[in-house]
């Protein structure tokens, strides 16, 4: 990586480093005897109220367990008999956060039964026996956050009815827990994970009665962070929809447990409830899942739906999300969405997507045009692939991506996966004309490396029958020529064949028709990936490929729905 990229970077490397370096000392000084003192206090003796969580849950994920077998994030481990699953070695450092996060306890929970209860009995147990003092990363502020959560919100199935010695361990376990969230919730990781941690402090000010100071610190610190993360429009910071949905989820878990004390929520948090809501609407598509940008799936409609029914002003989308930079066109069934912005800044890009200018496209319940998704932590092997450019929906210059993750090396070791670079100025409006409605977008992204502006104009006819498109690379100055790609990953289920005298059919699950051409390039089809759900699935890609010369190039596209 070049020095003038990295010298912006510098203070974050310099407090990361310094972090790392500390972490033996911090380890030591946090599990001595002393420093345990200071972490006593009032003891609770019940939970107050066991907030509702909306994470789905698959019973065949309890049958695993029951089992034996632990899976988490596409590895698994066996457990024999008579041997703690603590104290195996871990198959991969996700596998490992997963289950000290206690993210088996949800799916027993909602199996229920001897069986289900006696096994989560017997793992806490163990983990409080083998792992009750401060260690890294057990004890790191955001996996204690979500241990902690999955406490509060599944607890019910262990601790109702539970053995006395067995309770007061475990209650004297999360006081020390608890206590030390409080401490140190400001260290978990910047973005997303820090606004969920704030907020599971919040809730164990509010799920236990031993102290309402930390239940207002907890509050205090939410409300930062959602000043921080949550945009006026609503959006995430990250530009993430899946992101927004987990931010969304950890408030309204907040809120569910404030009206149950008889606490009125801070105008902070309702104000944000309000403002996230509609923007989740936003990213939908018809067949209720999210939109993929920026390093989200579609998440579970269901979990969705539920969300949203808590949602008493039902607040409807915008057209144009201006701080989360999106653009919305709706008419008849068809709906598109239009990313219009730039790369997130700091922490919050290390799950960002190149995908300036990506758009996607559906018409009722079916998805025509998608992104490819995102790995995340069970398909790690696709992030770097499905981050690129050429895995959204938009224009490939020069196959090159329109920002870059950060190279392999010791920046990238101490900061992350990070998504840098990619359009300093990107632009977007909206205007009504006899053919519809039109998003139109601009981006600079190549303009540094390759002197070519990326504009793109989409057009939604007002039946919503007609998708019609336009794509310019605008010459910044001269230059030679170079490749460029225009995308169109189609959704597996879609099924693609060509038309005699050129064109694309596609035929969607429910049963319309569309109709694919375009001018400008070479049309081909070509194999995709869809990685949209928890499985990788095969897909096909319209792909309209050309070179630039003097001029401007143009490609002119048109999606339009097939009418008995």
């Amino acid at each position: 990586m070049q020095a003038q990229q990295l010298l912006p970077l510098l203070p974050e490397l310099a407090r990361a480093g310094l972090r790392r370096a500390a972490t033996p000392l911090r380890v030591w000084w946090r599990k001595n005897w002393f420093y345990r003192r200071l972490l006593k206090g009032p003891l609770a003796d019940h939970v107050v109220f066991y907030p509702w969580d909306a994470a789905p849950r698959r019973l065949e994920e309890a049958d695993s367990l029951l089992r034996g077998r632990f899976r988490f994030y596409g590895a698994s481990v066996d457990v024999p008999d008579g041997v703690s699953v603590f104290d195996l070695k871990p198959p991969s450092p996700a596998w490992h956060m997963a289950l000290h996060s206690f993210a088996w306890l949800p799916a027993l929970s909602n199996a229920g039964g001897d069986n289900a209860r006696k096994l989560a009995t017997n793992l806490i147990a163990q983990w409080v026996k083998r792992h009750g003092t401060y260690s890294e990363p057990v004890w790191l502020a955001h996996i204690m956050a979500r241990r902690l959560a999955a406490i509060f919100t599944h607890g019910r199935l262990v601790i109702l009815n539970s053995e006395m010695m067995w309770r007061s361990r475990l209650f004297v376990s999360l006081r020390e827990q608890c206590r030390m969230l409080e401490r140190i919730s400001r260290e978990a990781p910047d973005g997303l994970p820090r606004l969920e941690t704030a907020a599971v402090l919040a809730l164990s000010g509010l799920c236990l009665d031993d102290s309402p100071k930390r239940r207002d610190t907890g509050l205090a610190r939410l409300e930062e962070e959602i000043e921080r993360q949550i945009l006026p429009d609503g959006g995430h910071v990250s530009r993430s929809p899946e992101q927004l949905l987990s931010a969304y989820r950890h408030l309204i878990m907040v809120l569910e447990a404030l009206s149950a004390v008889g606490e009125e929520p801070p105008h902070g948090l309702r104000n944000a409830h309000d403002r996230m809501a509609p923007m989740l609407r936003f990213f939908r598509h018809g067949g209720g899942a999210l939109a993929l940008f920026n390093g989200g799936t579609e998440g579970d409609p269901r979990m969705i739906a539920g969300l949203l029914a808590r949602d008493d002003v039902r607040g409807q989308p915008f057209h144009h999300a201006r701080h989360s930079a999106y653009q919305r066109l709706t008419a008849g069934r068809t709906l598109c969405l239009l990313d219009c912005g730039k790369t997130p800044d700091g922490a919050f890009a290390l799950e960002a997507h190149a995908g300036a200018c990506a758009f996607e496209l559906s018409s009722g319940n079916d998805r025509i045009v998608v992104n490819c998704g995102a790995g995340g932590l069970t398909h790690q092997s696709w992030n770097w692939a499905l981050r690129a450019t050429a895995a959204h929906s938009t224009l490939t210059l020069a196959d090159t991506s329109s920002a870059q993750i950060l190279p392999v090396g010791w920046a990238r070791d101490l900061l992350g996966p990070r998504l840098t670079g990619g359009p300093k100025a990107p632009s977007s409006r909206r205007l009504e004309t006899a053919q519809g409605w039109t998003a139109e977008a601009m981006h600079d992204a190549y303009v540094e490396a390759f002197g070519m502006r990326h504009e793109r104009q989409i057009t939604l006819s007002p039946q919503g029958l007609m998708v019609t498109g336009r794509d310019r690379l605008v010459p910044e100055r001269a230059g030679p020529g170079y490749s460029f790609t225009v995308r169109f990953h189609i959704h597996p289920d879609v099924r693609v064949s060509r038309l005699d005298g050129g064109g694309i059919l596609l035929k969607l699950p429910g049963g319309e028709g569309w109709r694919f051409r375009a001018g400008g390039g070479t049309l081909e089809v070509e194999e995709s990936v869809y990685l949209g759900g928890p499985a990788v699935r095969r897909a096909e890609q319209l792909v309209v490929s050309g070179t630039t010369k003097d001029a401007p190039a143009e490609i002119a596209w048109v999606f339009e729905q097939i009418v008995a």
